[in-house]
């Protein structure tokens, strides 16, 4: 088996979803939980392609749901750097969750993360929140539903809660779960306290026990395991769990990497610098024109390929005419990757006009009422 790793901080290796799901105990969702859920609405692409492919107790979220009871959504990103596709791609999913079932959300920026565990002062990680709280505004979500906790600025709020958690999770528990060493700093394991908080926030908010939903990359799952495991004994629920495989690189790589900027497409991009990454992209195409022409392409190892079916292609009859012609020979790498490139600088220049707009919201939606 091919070696991989998977934490909170670090991706690497050719990824099989399938072990980390048996290894992480996860549930898969599988026909009868697409089932379920298609009774709120049209899936999203996302689940009928098994990108968000695992989840936890998501279907007593759903009975509770459908006995009136209402769930908090939260999702986040910890701020060490410009966005790039693969942080927006479960944020268009937890718009969609919003839209779907109506319900409010929590976005939380972990610019202690970053600081703690990066070479970046809080003046960097601060900074980068805003940009970054900007890209997520952008996708649309409901702004009087939302509410985006920057941790240092709403520390105030979120440090009770995350002082209840803190005594009910021992060292050897947090070395256990996340591999600290004697020489990592005690931010470090403490800072998982501080991203459980909010999915005990909104129970706190609303005065009652508030169910919550995290959609989020699966790399996220051992912050999530000890926050469920110390919700009950501190009179909360547990919260619910979906997980998605991780946003590849055009490089070939199973995730797309900020510290690759070649391979990886930022929010920020311009035409020209995305027309330059994605012509670098890695195909797994033939030599020569020819042989393609008679022997086909590979599109299961392709990035191009990977990225249509991420993002950028919904129509499944479009996708299946892609696999074809590029098995068959009768398209060519050069021409999938002009198309993918203009369908991202369609998708750039409306997000990044509706970034701008953003900052006209981005004051009125923080929690706890801070300005930028």
């Amino acid at each position: 088996m091919t070696e991989f790793t998977v934490t909170p901080w670090e991706v690497t290796g050719d990824i099989d979803y399938d072990e980390l799901q048996r290894k992480f105990g996860t549930s898969p969702i599988d026909d009868e939980v697409l089932r379920r859920l298609s009774k709120y609405g049209e899936l999203h692409p996302m689940l009928k392609r098994g990108i968000f492919y695992s989840h936890r107790d998501l279907i007593p979220l759903l009975d509770s749901y459908d006995k009136g009871d209402e769930f908090m959504l939260y999702t986040g990103r910890g701020p060490s750097g410009n966005t790039h596709l693969g942080h927006m791609m479960p944020w268009i999913f937890n718009k969609w969750v919003q839209d779907t079932f109506k319900v409010p959300m929590f976005f939380q920026m972990t610019d202690d993360e970053k600081f703690l565990f990066k070479d970046l002062t809080l003046h960097d990680t601060r900074n980068m929140a805003y940009e970054n709280a900007l890209d997520f505004i952008a996708l649309g979500f409901d702004t009087e539903k939302t509410k985006i906790i920057l941790d240092t600025e709403c520390i105030k709020t979120l440090y009770p809660i995350a002082l209840k958690v803190a005594k009910k999770v021992t060292f050897s528990t947090a070395k256990a779960v996340f591999g600290f060493e004697n020489s990592s700093n005690i931010g470090q394991i403490f800072f998982t306290t501080m991203q459980t908080a909010p999915a005990f926030l909104a129970s706190e908010v609303y005065g009652k026990q508030m169910p919550c939903l995290i959609p989020c990359g699966i790399d996220q799952d051992p912050h999530f395991r000890v926050t469920r495991d110390v919700a009950p004994g501190l009179n909360y629920p547990k919260p619910s769990m979906l997980y998605c495989k991780m946003f590849p690189g055009l490089s070939g790589a199973d995730k797309m990497s900020s510290s690759d900027e070649n391979a990886t497409i930022y929010t920020t991009d311009t035409p020209k610098a995305v027309k330059k990454k994605v012509g670098r992209a890695f195909t797994g195409g033939c030599v020569s024109v020819e042989e393609q022409r008679q022997k086909g392409g590979n599109p299961d190892v392709c990035a191009v390929f990977k990225y249509n079916y991420y993002m950028f292609e919904h129509d499944d009859k479009k996708l299946e005419e892609m696999i074809h012609k590029c098995r068959n020979g009768e398209i060519l790498c050069g021409e999938c990757k002009q198309a993918l490139t203009e369908k991202i600088n369609v998708f750039l220049e409306d997000h990044q006009s509706k970034r701008e707009e953003a900052k006209e919201v981005v004051d009125s939606m923080t929690f706890d009422g801070f300005k930028w």
